[in-house]
Parts: structure tokens; C-alpha cells; sequence
């Protein structure tokens, strides 16, 4: 990931663009260009190919929600210690929900945020590792801001639902891009105060969830999340073991 030598803050480039497929593939492409540096913010006015963690598709209304990506590039990053960017990114995303909305906010391992049971935010990471190191990162975020309708199915929320008023999108992405920059400088020292939060902030945490394992419906405890980024849960039989998402994830509520 060739980025200028130069370390601006976050989103002191700010690249809009009115429709694309998917602002991380965007952000990829420009990268490859040498047209953006650390901390570029690419933010789409409609995004038709988004993607959330699991590959299932991103759904946002034009003009009405944020579709963006942001651009970084991490210093002396141990592949082994990669779910910290996850953690950073999931808790700037909350601060920024939490703004809003008096309700209980949550994250739902890996880095969906939650207002109660229902999705407001989901974030797709890509890093680009060489060696054992990763070198940068590309932070993709989709929030509901002002939709207001959604399949049932989705379970899936907005901000405007959630507080009763529609809000300005610039506002909102401000906000973000101010989280970032406070979650960053957490990051940048390795401050332990991250990985905490997120475990306070883990949805389904201490209680019993539904979930796929392999393929089958089991009944799990999340307990908290390694630093591997794999999610410790607890057994019927009091056993305590530790999945990926390659092997685990939550039952379709």
C-alpha cells in the first residue's frame, strides 16, 4: 500500500464521489494510483456493491446515509495483533452512535453497531499485510443516518429512527472523523483502555446467545474476545473455547 512518507491527521483529504460500487474498492484503486494518503476519508453518495463482514450485502439509501472509507497506514502492526484496528474502528463508530441516542449501544463481535437488538453501523476491514507486518489498512463504514425504512428481516436501524430527528450528514461525518482521531491516538500508543471497552461494549456478553458453529445451532456464553480477535464463549458444560468467524457466528435473530 504505497502511501506518502508525510502522516496527516484523519480526514484532512476528504474525496467525494457521487456513485460508485464500493467505496473500499474505490479506495483501493487510489491507493494503487498514489491519489490518496494516510487518513483520506472517500465518501460516496451512493454505493450500489457494499459489503458488511460476512460478504452479505450493504444496504443504504442515496443521499440518506454515510458510505465511506478511511485510508491508514499502521506502524509496526504484528499481523497476530490486527483485531486491535477492529476494536479502534468499532468503538470510534459507537462514540459517534452514542452522540445521538439515549438507548442502550452496543457491539456485536466482530464490529456491527448495535442500538438494542437492531444494526445501525457495520464496518468491513481490509489490511494489507506484508511479511508479518500490516502495513496499512483500509476502514470501510456504513451508518444508518436518516432511512427510515428497512426490510424487517435486517433488523436494522437509524439514527434518525432511534432519536426522532433527522440529522445533517456533514455533522455526522465530522463527528466521526473527530472519534477517529481520538480512537487513533489510542491506538498509536497501544493504550489497553481499547481492548476494555470493547469488551464492556460486546453485545450478548455473560448471556446466553444463539449460534452457528461449523454449520450447527449451538447455544453460547460470549465471555470476550482474544487478542487474535477470536471470540471466547462459554460451553453448556462450563467449557471455555475460543472460534473465528471462519467458524462462528451469531444465529440470524
Amino acid at each position: 500500500m504505497a502511501l506518502n512518507t508525510e502522516i496527516p491527521e484523519i480526514g484532512e483529504q476528504v474525496i467525494r464521489v457521487d456513485r460508485t460500487e464500493s467505496t473500499n474498492k474505490l479506495a483501493a484503486e487510489l491507493i494503487e494510483l498514489s491519489k490518496v494518503q494516510h487518513g483520506a476519508v472517500i465518501l460516496a453518495h451512493e454505493q450500489s456493491a457494499g459489503r458488511s463482514q460476512q460478504g452479505r450485502t450493504w444496504i443504504a439509501q442515496p443521499g440518506k446515509d454515510l458510505t465511506l472509507t478511511i485510508v491508514l497506514k499502521t506502524p509496526s502492526l504484528r499481523v497476530e495483533d490486527q483485531f486491535i484496528l477492529s476494536k479502534m474502528a468499532a468503538l470510534a463508530v459507537h462514540d459517534v452512535v452514542s452522540q445521538w441516542v439515549a438507548q442502550d449501544v452496543r457491539i456485536k463481535w466482530p464490529n456491527d453497531v448495535l442500538i438494542g437488538r437492531r444494526k445501525v453501523a457495520g464496518i468491513l476491514i481490509k489490511n494489507e499485510v506484508i511479511g508479518e507486518l500490516v502495513m496499512g489498512t483500509m476502514v470501510g463504514v456504513g451508518l444508518n443516518a436518516n432511512s427510515r425504512e428497512f426490510e424487517e428481516s435486517l433488523m436494522a436501524t437509524s439514527l434518525c429512527l432511534a432519536c426522532g430527528d433527522e440529522l445533517v450528514l456533514d455533522s455526522v461525518l465530522q463527528l466521526l472523523v473527530e472519534r477517529f482521531r481520538r480512537r487513533w491516538a489510542q491506538f498509536l500508543i497501544r493504550d489497553r483502555a481499547l481492548s476494555k471497552e470493547y469488551t464492556d461494549l460486546l453485545w450478548s456478553k455473560g448471556r446466553w446467545a444463539s449460534m452457528i458453529l461449523d454449520g450447527s445451532p449451538v447455544t453460547l456464553r460470549p465471555m470476550d474476545v482474544d487478542e487474535q480477535g477470536r471470540l471466547l464463549v462459554e460451553q453448556e458444560d462450563g467449557k471455555v473455547m475460543a472460534f473465528g468467524l471462519d467458524h462462528l457466528r451469531f444465529a440470524a435473530r
